[in-house]
């Protein structure tokens, strides 16, 4: 493997660092624009070269120390040695050069990012891995690129009530009946304050971990609850059974999720994404919005309680029972359906007609359903991405046969990390 000497001009999306040397780009994690660095290669191909930071010859002016012990090693953090303000200003270029290269939209079309008003602290769910070793209990993420578990006492952007969590269960578990059974503990908080933890246990009997554990949560007013395997396997120790998010800021409007389910780790950011989209939708007095991959309801019941009819789709039959339960609580009225978004669109939705559709697929995008959004052709279309790649190949097909791009923006739901959520907004004509 040859070594050579770079200077890093950029920030690619995964967060590497980028240069170029020879006529090829360079891409070296934990990089900063700015650097000088000599890289040792780790891969290398016609157009470009993978390689690992061996020494930082001239540090950049926007690099600052990470406050994380275990940061460049734990998978989780690619960008902590980055001051905020540039983590935002290259969360903006890349959402930005994504969106002007790859679907033609106009720089002047894509608002500044919404960043987040604190950087640190604002995980609200936080999977931590577990190992039984020679040497000990070990309790926090796996290491990059491996399924090494890294130990950490604390994790600066996940919240202090899982941080406090977190210290418990360091405490607790090593003392318990299987500390060799016990793979993964899920930590979750909600706008409430209210704790909640799903231990994973391999055991054959899991009844002496969840009698062990039972009243040391309960003294600390915290939910509890085991997992075998697949998430059917989910079993109450101690409830409650669910966790509340307010998506609206000053409004009334609670939404419940299961304890194991979904709903977006950085609360004070949701609420800012869901503002956006109410404000892009507009007046929505009588209108009729098609929300696919609704969840729970996240963005199908403030456009409901806004004065729209709504019918929400989603896969995954339990979170559709939370969204109705949801509608219900909140004295709302919407039309839930469980179905995959191509098959309610090919099928139960075929010959209706609606204003707005919003969706929010996972990362792998919603190719499947363009043509259907293409037939179905609605007025406007808003679509929410937490990936630029699969959101500009989806937008293509739709700015090639009739819609324009109206606006776009990133929103940073996830601080010290290269992911970023958008919110595009497209209109026929």
């Amino acid at each position: 493997m040859r070594e050579a000497e770079v200077r890093i001009e950029a920030l690619a999306y995964g967060g590497s660092g980028v240069g170029r040397l020879e006529g090829k780009v360079v891409f070296v994690a934990g990089a900063a624009p700015g650097d000088v660095l000599r890289f040792r290669t780790i891969r290398e191909k016609k157009q470009f070269i993978e390689g690992e930071l061996i020494t930082l010859l001239q540090p950049s002016s926007e690099r600052r120390v990470a406050p994380c012990p275990v940061f460049g090693r734990c998978g989780g953090c690619q960008w902590q040695h980055l001051l905020y303000t540039r983590q935002v200003y290259w969360k903006d270029r890349i959402i930005a050069d994504f969106l002007s290269r790859q679907a033609g939209v106009s720089a002047d079309l894509v608002k500044p990012l919404l960043a987040a008003e604190d950087e640190w602290g604002y995980r609200s769910r936080v999977q931590f891995k577990c190992r039984q070793t020679p040497t000990g209990f070990v309790m926090g993420f796996y290491r990059r690129g491996s399924h090494f578990v890294i130990d950490v006492a604390a994790c600066p952007i996940a919240a202090p009530e899982i941080n406090r969590a977190l210290t418990l269960f360091r405490t607790w578990l090593p003392a318990s009946p299987c500390p060799d059974a016990i793979p993964q503990v899920d930590l979750a908080v909600d706008d409430e304050g209210h704790l909640a933890a799903v231990v994973h246990c391999l055991a054959a009997d899991p009844q002496p971990l969840a009698d062990y554990l039972a009243p040391r949560v309960r003294e600390q007013g915290m939910a509890l609850y085991l997992q075998r395997g697949r998430k059917d396997t989910l079993a109450e120790v101690q409830g409650p059974e669910e966790l509340y998010i307010h998506p609206l800021p000053q409004s009334s409007l609670r939404l419940a999720y299961a304890i194991g389910g979904f709903a977006q780790v950085n609360l004070a950011q949701n609420r800012r994404l869901v503002d956006a989209l109410l404000h892009a939708a507009g007046e929505l007095s009588g209108k009729r919005i098609l929300d696919l991959y609704c969840g729970m309801g996240n963005f199908s019941l403030p456009l409901a309680l806004a004065g729209a009819e709504v019918v929400g789709v989603e896969d995954f039959s339990p979170a559709i029972v939370q969204a109705e339960r949801n509608a219900v609580a909140n004295g709302l009225s919407a039309r839930f359906l469980s179905r995959p978004a191509l098959r309610a669109l090919t099928h139960d939705l075929r010959t209706e007609r609606f204003d707005l559709v919003v969706l929010d697929p996972p990362r792998a995008g919603a190719r499947d359903i363009v043509p259907e959004l293409l037939r179905l052709r609605p007025a406007r279309i808003l679509y929410v991405s937490c990936d630029p790649a699969t959101l500009v190949r989806d937008l293509k097909p739709l700015v090639h046969n009739g819609y324009r791009v109206t606006g776009a923006r990133g929103i940073d739901l996830f601080p010290q990390t290269y992911h970023l959520e958008s919110l595009t907004c497209l209109q026929t004509g």
